[in-house]
This record gives structure tokens, C-alpha cells and sequence, in this order.
């Protein structure tokens, strides 16, 4: 959960224009042509999948993104061995965060981030700046990019046939003709609404609304922030996640988000503010962002020829929210089994081998980290008793260092047998403390939502 914790916008600014998709790509009429990969969503996950397969000279890849300048609703937060794997200029780092603020249902503050070495630090990025900067790479290595939306997929009939996706171009109007691209393996990155999860009918899955407000605070408010993160917790903000004040650019970025009780978010972001208060009193919104945020796993995530990476997967961890990273490193990993699987662009990719080189490998990573969270978000997030609880405990060097050295380098942590019996009983002692001081959960009826729930 450490994770809640020049101007790039020149990069947005000096953006190359897109070329034109033609009308009709039509299927492989001889065995000379290339195959085809057709990478739908160009956010981290796409951007990353396509980079990959655009190198292969033997296969042509697309990137299909239905709104270049997208800004999704997102703290933001990236961990460090991210800049490094992903090969992060400094200019998409708008604030190194080397302090968090925990604060309690009952106001009590903790203060993270002691045992960070100097060089230690969470990058806070806009999502606009980013996702350029790495979709603009995918193209510069070779991926032709369509500015459309996706409204349909047909999936092959045949063992070779290709998928054949519908699509209408957003640079081109309300009234552009609906086109169509013939393809013979997709990536799915298109988000918690993914339109390739439907079309090879992967299963649904439980999501969180997200909700932020980027505001603009004077600079003596600003400079408060210029390091720091606040992470708020409590029934008040949400009944079953966070609210957060994470800084940007030259603003803050002010949010919540929930599963349990969706309607009632405009009612928790009014609370995240309150709770802010003066911190950032005065200050104007530039900007209001809602968008939905995948709970699990999907049922299925590859389906013959199709897979999908990212929020379309499901792969943003509980606790913490975070899905930047792994969006990233799956869109990587998927677009790694594709261009091995299709042997240089010599054959079809099989779902067997796009299973034991893409789903079967990350979920060997990373499965062991989403179930984690899960239960720690089912302890500690339950109500505000736990809630008290987990603040608490972060005053524990021992936690704060594991969790930071997890989430910056995404890599397991060598136990120690004596802190973790320390931490059992402080664990103990933090829920009776918290069970003692913390008000009782407001009640709240949504029995509509709670029949959408899985």
C-alpha cells in the first residue's frame, strides 16, 4: 500500500501528427504478406504491447486509441524500477514523493517514508503525458496509429481466418464512415469497458468508480505538497478504499473511489475535500475525471488469438489501486509472447502458446501480490475500527520498509522471523486500539447495486 502514497506537458505539445488509417485493410491474400497485430487502446498497457510487436519487422502492428489525449482519472503514482525497465525520461516525472501522510477515520496522522534511501522516491505522473510519451514510442518504432473508436469485432470462423474489427475515426467527425481492419492476432487494452473482452466473451467482473478533481492551490499551498502524498481513510471517504491528495504538475489531484456503494461517490469526494480543509481551501478545479476500475481478475483473459493486458485483464491490485505498472508490464509481456509465438512472423500464434508464454508466466509473478492486497483490503478496510488499526500500524519502520522496497522494486522481500513475530502482536494491539477509539460505520442501503455485484 506504499503505492497511495522543461514542462512534460511539452511532450503532449510537440506530439506528431497521426497519419491517416485507410478505409479497407483486407485480408492476407497471399502467403508474402505480413501478418497482422492489431493493439486496441493505446494506454500504458497498449503502448507497451505495441512497441514490442511494431520491432518485428515481419509483422505490421496497429494501435488503435479512440482519444489520443486522454487523461484518465489516476493518482498517478508509478514505482521507481518503472523508470528504469520502461526507459522513463525525467520529464514524465512531474514530483518525486519521498513522504506520506496515513490519516486516520478520527484525524490521527502518521507520517511515512523515513527508511528511504536518498535516491528513493514514487513518481507522481499525469496520465496524459505518459501514455504520449509511450504510445508516440510505439510509433516511432513502427506502429501505425488509428485515432477511432472501436464499435465491433468479428472473430474468425476458421482455424487461419482473421478477426475483422469495426471501427469509426474520431479525427474524421460524427459522420465519418464506419471502417474495418482485418487482423490475425488482437490485444486487448482497452480498458474495464473492453470491447474485445465482449466480442470473445472473457467474463465480467466486479469494478470501483474512480473519481478525481485536479485543483489548483495557491504556490504556499502547493509548496506543502512539494514532496508529499496524503492518503485518507475512514467510512466518510469511502466504505470499502481511500480518498487521496497526490500532487501533479502545478496541482493537486483530489480523489476517491468505491465498489461497494458507486451512486453515493459524488457524496465521498465532498468528504475527501472537507477532509483536506484548508490544505487545499481556495483552490480551483481544472479538471473533474470519473472512471471505472476493475476489482479482479477477468474470468478469462486469451481466447484464441485474442488477449487482453492492463484494466481490460483486471490487473490493478486491491489496497493500494495500483495499475500503471502492471498494465505496463503486461501489455510488455503479451506483446514478448506474440512476436515469440509467431516465430519472427512466420506462423500463427496458438492459444496454448500465448497461454504457457504470456498468462501462465505473469500470473507466476504477480498472482501472489494480488492476493495479498486482497486480504489485506478485506482486514483493514472493513470498517473503521480496522481502518484506525491499519494507520497505526504504519508507524511500524519494519512495515513501512517492506512495503516500500515491495512497491518500488516489485520484487519479494527477504522475511525476518523476529519482525514479523513483532508485527503479529502489534497487528493484535493496533485492532483492539483501533476497536476502542474508532466511531461506528455509517449504514447504507444500495440494494440495486449489490445485485450487480458477481
Amino acid at each position: 500500500f506504499a503505492s497511495l502514497l522543461a514542462p512534460a506537458a511539452a511532450l503532449v505539445a510537440t506530439r506528431s501528427a497521426l497519419p491517416a488509417a485507410p478505409a479497407r485493410l483486407a485480408a492476407r491474400s497471399s502467403p508474402e504478406m505480413k501478418y497482422r497485430v492489431a493493439v486496441i487502446g493505446g494506454g500504458p498497457s497498449g503502448a507497451c504491447a505495441a512497441e514490442i510487436c511494431a520491432q518485428e519487422p515481419n509483422i505490421e502492428t496497429y494501435i488503435i486509441e479512440r482519444k489520443f489525449d486522454n487523461a484518465k482519472p489516476c493518482g498517478g503514482a508509478i514505482p521507481l524500477c518503472m523508470v528504469d525497465e520502461f526507459d522513463l525520461p525525467a520529464d514524465i516525472i512531474d514530483r518525486k514523493v519521498r513522504k506520506m501522510k496515513m490519516i486516520s477515520p478520527s484525524n490521527v496522522e502518521v507520517d511515512i517514508g523515513s527508511t528511504l534511501k536518498d535516491d528513493e522516491y514514487i513518481g507522481m505522473c499525469r496520465r496524459e503525458v505518459m501514455d504520449g510519451y509511450l504510445r508516440d514510442r510505439a510509433v516511432e518504432f513502427g506502429a501505425q496509429p488509428i485515432n477511432a473508436l472501436v464499435t465491433s469485432i468479428d472473430c474468425p470462423t476458421g482455424a487461419d481466418d482473421r478477426y475483422t474489427i469495426h471501427y469509426s475515426r474520431n479525427d474524421l467527425g460524427r459522420k465519418a464512415p464506419e471502417e474495418t481492419l482485418d487482423v490475425d492476432v488482437i490485444i486487448g487494452a482497452d480498458g474495464a469497458n473492453s470491447r474485445v473482452a465482449k466480442a470473445i466473451d472473457t467474463g465480467e467482473y466486479n469494478f470501483a468508480i474512480a473519481f478525481q478533481e485536479r485543483i489548483k492551490i495557491d504556490d504556499e499551498k502547493m509548496a506543502f505538497y512539494d514532496e508529499l502524498a496524503e492518503m485518507y481513510v475512514g467510512d466518510d471517504v469511502s466504505p470499502d478504499f481511500y480518498g487521496w491528495v497526490f500532487p501533479k504538475y502545478d496541482h493537486v489531484g483530489v480523489g476517491t473511489g468505491t465498489v461497494l456503494n458507486r451512486p453515493g461517490i459524488k457524496m465521498y469526494q465532498d468528504a475527501i475535500r472537507e477532509r483536506a480543509g484548508e490544505k487545499i481551501a481556495g483552490g480551483k478545479v481544472i479538471k473533474v475525471e470519473a472512471h471505472p476500475i476493475p476489482e479482479h481478475y477477468r474470468p478469462r483473459r486469451l481466447k484464441d488469438r485474442a488477449m487482453l493486458v492492463g484494466d481490460a485483464a483486471g490487473y490493478v491490485t486491491k489496497c493500494s489501486g495500483e495499475g500503471i505498472y502492471f498494465a505496463a508490464k503486461s501489455g510488455r509481456m503479451a506483446g514478448e509472447a506474440v512476436v515469440k509465438a509467431m516465430a519472427g512472423g512466420t506462423k500463427l500464434p496458438t492459444e496454448a502458446e500465448l497461454d504457457d508464454l504470456y498468462i501462465k508466466p505473469y500470473d507466476k509473478l504477480y498472482y501472489p501480490t494480488y492476493t495479498v492486497l486482497d486480504i489485506l483490503q478485506k482486514v483493514f478496510y472493513t470498517n473503521n475500527a480496522a481502518r484506525e488499526a491499519f494507520v497505526d500500524m504504519c508507524r511500524s519502520e519494519y512495515v513501512q520498509d517492506v512495503t516500500f522496497q515491495s512497491y518500488l522494486y516489485k520484487r519479494l522481500v527477504t522475511p525476518n522471523p523476529v519482525e514479523d513475530i513483532k508485527l503479529l502482536f502489534g497487528t493484535v494491539g493496533s485492532l483492539l486500539r483501533g476497536r476502542a477509539i474508532a466511531t461506528p460505520d455509517k449504514p447504507f442501503s444500495n440494494p440495486v447495486e449489490s445485485l450487480k455485484r458477481l
